[in-house]
């Protein structure tokens, strides 16, 4: 079927999902505290069937998800993402040990994840990653270093850490470990952010790790993380889909409804051509969306270019129709609690984390002139 025709199945589990967030969980969302790891709305997620779906289900559907629960409640479409992110290197990459004993505690909601890649040296360059996997004898490290930025700490249940196993050997030197929160000499400290949920920093002070705990393959962890990244780049765009629309949506009734000179405001032109212009941008990134993950589900060979163009595209639009239909609402929209502050607040670091909005230019160039290369 084509990349952007959805089958009424579909459609109507968007509805019922936008349903579920406006109903049950966005008042738990409205109970938490900013910072801090929301356990009752991650249970939630979990009671609802939705966490056990990051594992079954294809690229699009994660993307349908992400879109949906972000359309009416941004805090639980974030649960739902970081618990996706950490845990799904351990499904895809985990032993049967590991798989076992995780992801039914992460399907249900009693188990929190975390993505550790970023570190205070090595943000964009995800490569050049200096947390350092010293050999404590055979089948055996001992981690040391900071990692830094990561979602959910210091308050996740176990951490998909990647650590140079080979120093010198670039992306090939890396290794993806499973290290539990609780493991000997590692400690977290919140970091306060332009951000409702939880992001710390992880200290790694000899953190024992074993070949039990390595996901995949020694000196391979870089295929891990970008594996994982690959699946989620779209769907990042999909959560700053659900936000462009719900911003669109409020600009649309807002304009129906505020008088000005004489009539309604949408009666100015310069107004409906605005709103024309943010529908049109929104429209655009939901399709590209929907292709690149179409692509990822159908094993197409160019999906590093086509989540990168997704990602990009839909979060710089995203930044684009919230901060206009802030423009049109004027003053009010400023104030803490309307809609449209808060996602003025959420909208801008999905410009930066899971690669920046330059590195995802990058990507896409790299893309290109391969795919010219492998022509000539």
């Amino acid at each position: 079927m084509p990349a952007f025709s959805l089958e009424p199945e579909q459609t109507a589990w968007c509805a019922e999902l936008r349903l579920l967030a406006a109903e049950r969980l966005r008042p738990l969302a409205e109970k938490g505290e900013p910072g801090q790891v929301n356990r009752p709305l991650i249970a939630e997620l979990g009671q609802l069937g939705l966490l056990p779906r990051l594992f079954t289900s294809g690229a699009l559907d994660l993307c349908l998800m992400r879109e949906s629960l972000a359309y009416a409640c941004t805090e639980a479409e974030t649960a739902l993402a970081l618990q996706g992110l950490g845990a799904h290197p351990v499904h895809a990459h985990g032993t049967p040990a590991q798989r076992a004993h995780w992801l039914p505690r992460v399907g249900e909601g009693t188990a929190v994840a975390a993505f550790a890649l970023s570190e205070p040296g090595a943000g964009s360059d995800a490569a050049a990653l200096s947390l350092a996997a010293a050999s404590d004898g055979p089948s055996a490290w001992r981690l040391t270093g900071e990692k830094c930025w990561i979602s959910n700490a210091p308050d996740a249940d176990f951490y998909t850490v990647f650590a140079r196993t080979t120093p010198g050997a670039g992306s090939r030197g890396v290794t993806a470990f499973l290290v539990p929160a609780d493991r000997p000499g590692l400690t977290g400290t919140p970091l306060d952010m332009l951000s409702p949920h939880a992001i710390g920093t992880l200290a790694f002070d000899a953190v024992p790790v074993t070949a039990d705990d390595v996901l995949g393959e020694p000196d391979r962890g870089f295929r891990v993380a970008m594996g994982t990244l690959n699946l989620f780049r779209p769907s990042v765009g999909a959560f700053a889909v659900g936000m462009a629309q719900a911003a669109l949506d409020a600009a649309l009734t807002h304009s129906t409804r505020r008088d000005a000179f004489g009539g309604k405001l949408r009666d100015l032109q310069t107004v409906a051509h605005q709103v024309a212009e943010m529908a049109l941008r929104t429209e655009a990134a939901r399709l590209m969306v929907y292709a690149a993950a179409t692509a990822y589900d159908e094993g197409a060979p160019d999906v590093p270019k086509r989540a990168a163009m997704a990602k990009l595209l839909a979060t710089e639009t995203a930044q684009y129709v919230v901060d206009k239909a802030v423009q049109l609402h004027g003053a009010r929209a400023l104030r803490r609690g309307h809609l449209l502050e808060h996602l003025y607040r959420e909208v801008r670091a999905p410009r930066i984390y899971e690669g920046a909005s330059e590195v995802q230019r990058g990507i896409i160039a790299k893309e290109l002139y391969a795919d010219l290369e492998a022509r000539q």
